[in-house]
């Protein structure tokens, strides 16, 4: 994935967290915060299981579409 294709704060599924095992799940869903200056370097800013926002290395997630429903029932169980 390139950092720069997500354009607003939207959700990733997590594909490899070889690096980060204790901060993501791999094929768990995560929150993504739009940092333009993050993804000119190719990483994104995402909620992990700290409850905070971190930078990741991009290829590491892939984009998914949300129903609204499912969108907001995650964001409301954070």
């Amino acid at each position: 994935m390139i950092a720069s294709d997500i354009k607003t704060d939207g959700f990733v599924v997590c594909i490899d967290n070889k690096e980060y095992p204790a901060s993501l799940e791999q094929f768990k869903i995560y929150r993504v915060l739009v940092d333009e200056t993050a993804a000119q370097h190719n990483f994104i800013r995402v909620i992990d299981e700290s409850g905070e926002d971190y930078l990741y290395p991009a290829d590491y997630f892939m984009p998914i579409t949300l129903t609204e429903q499912i969108a907001l029932a995650i964001l409301q169980a954070a």
